[in-house]
């Protein structure tokens, strides 16, 4: 009896944690993906604080403009005092000068009034914000085209092993069919062998599927920004994706404008920023004049009796005018390098647009591609399906060898397998076009 209820709250037990299982995993389709990684992501999260960072550095820059203020108090102790000696009538006196104690306290401003290199810094500050916001939007188009890419292959994965499933089974059955006819003696031991190795072969492609499809989910998982062990089931299959497999909007490369893509928006930041630290290392040519101002009080005695000190004020306003007149030539280098560094920057983004037109290029063409041959393979699959289907019944009324049966059945794999890797094509290359012209609908999400 006592077994039994061990037993029996064992049961119980599991059954409790299944339902909690249940009840923490998460349903995922391609829009909650998309969305979990943009909110979770730590790349997301760090673009996101650099453009803080950037806001921060600007007004820390901005500062620069702002009167600075500061006070300062000093004791002096005086240990020994200066001597000073007076001729009177030809007799020499020694008079000690100062006092034990000397105290000052006072408050210092200074303000920039001219100062060219500082007022072009903060518009070099304003860049960088632009800039961080820029690689901030790169990331989350980076992150989206990953996103939808490792979702298509997790949906490819899983068609794949759906195919492979199918053919296991049709393998199995066909094989107890020459099993069965190998009995009734209207089979050869030949055909039961071959048979059988056949079966035997289908289960490491199976398995092989089965590892493919849990890399793919921890892979999802973690761009997504959730642990790999999270109980996750991801919704959809390719199928599903078959009507957006279409050729509208495919034009020429031509077509498609790079004006938004993130890699040449951040050229054209940095080229400004280049532009602006010229005209930095120029303004350093120009005068700068400052205001200053001191206001300070002081006191002298030679004890700590603070209600007697006497305390005497003392303040000074000054204008401070520097023109710089000679540094070794070392603006004027600075000035040469920043004028090659733009000859270089040019250069480069002639290079990345070439590239880019190039990659666009390929992308429309694997994308056309993709259209005709899911066109062909859904044909394909229909014929397969039913060449299959014939064969099977020549087979069971001794009109057909194994040999045709076998190759029946892996035409229609082949086929099947062939329609969902053109689905797969399509959409791959098109998350890889919406990233290169910087399309995508999810990046501000």
């Amino acid at each position: 009896m006592k077994k039994s209820a061990c037993i029996l709250v064992v049961l119980l037990s599991f059954v409790q944690v299944q339902l909690l299982r249940a009840q923490d995993t998460l349903y995922v389709d391609l829009e909650t993906a998309l969305k979990i990684a943009l909110s979770e992501s730590p790349v997301i999260r760090i673009a996101d604080r650099e453009v803080v960072r950037a806001l921060y550095a600007r007004k820390e820059t901005q500062s620069g403009l702002w009167p600075k203020i500061s006070a300062s108090g000093v004791y002096n102790r005086t240990l020994k005092k200066q001597v000073m000696v007076f001729d009177f009538g030809g007799t020499p006196t020694e008079i000690s000068v100062g006092t034990d104690n000397n105290w000052m306290g006072g408050v210092t401003l200074s303000l920039p009034l001219v100062a060219p290199a500082l007022w072009k810094t903060v518009q070099l500050s304003a860049l960088d914000i632009d800039l961080a916001v820029e690689k901030a939007r790169s990331g989350r188009l980076a992150m989206v085209s990953a996103v939808k890419q490792a979702y298509y292959s997790l949906l490819l994965a899983k068609d794949s092993y759906v195919v492979l499933k199918k053919n296991y089974d049709n393998v199995a059955l066909n094989t107890k069919t020459v099993t069965d006819k190998y009995a009734q003696g209207m089979a050869s031991e030949f055909e039961k062998l071959r048979a059988e190795v056949a079966l035997k072969n289908q289960r490491p492609n199976l398995l092989a599927s089965e590892t493919a499809i849990e890399l793919a989910a921890m892979q999802l998982k973690a761009l997504m920004g959730l642990d790999i062990e999270y109980p996750v089931v991801f919704a959809g299959s390719l199928i599903q994706y078959e009507g957006e497999v279409t050729t509208v909007g495919l034009s020429s490369t031509n077509g498609f404008s790079l004006e938004k893509n993130t890699d040449l928006m951040q050229l054209d930041i940095q080229k400004q920023q280049m532009e602006l630290a010229m005209k930095i290392a120029k303004a350093s040519f120009l005068p700068t004049l400052s205001l200053s101002s001191n206001y300070q009080y002081s006191s002298m005695n030679n004890d700590f009796r603070f209600s007697n000190y006497n305390w005497y004020p003392y303040s000074t306003a000054s204008l401070a005018l520097s023109i710089p007149l000679f540094n070794g030539l070392k603006r004027q280098q600075q000035i040469r390098q920043s004028k090659l560094s733009l000859e270089t920057l040019d250069d480069s983004r002639v290079n990345s647009e070439r590239t880019l037109r190039l990659n666009v290029s390929n992308c429309l063409n694997q994308m056309s591609n993709a259209v005709e041959s899911l066109s062909s393979n859904k044909e394909n699959v229909s014929m397969a399906e039913k060449a299959y289907s014939i064969s099977c019944k020549q087979y069971e009324v001794g009109m057909g060898t194994w040999l045709d049966l076998s190759a029946s059945e892996l035409a229609l794999t082949q086929a099947r397998l062939a329609y969902h890797q053109s689905v797969y094509n399509y959409l791959f290359y098109r998350a890889e076009l919406e990233k290169i012209t910087g399309t995508s609908n999810y990046q501000n999400q």
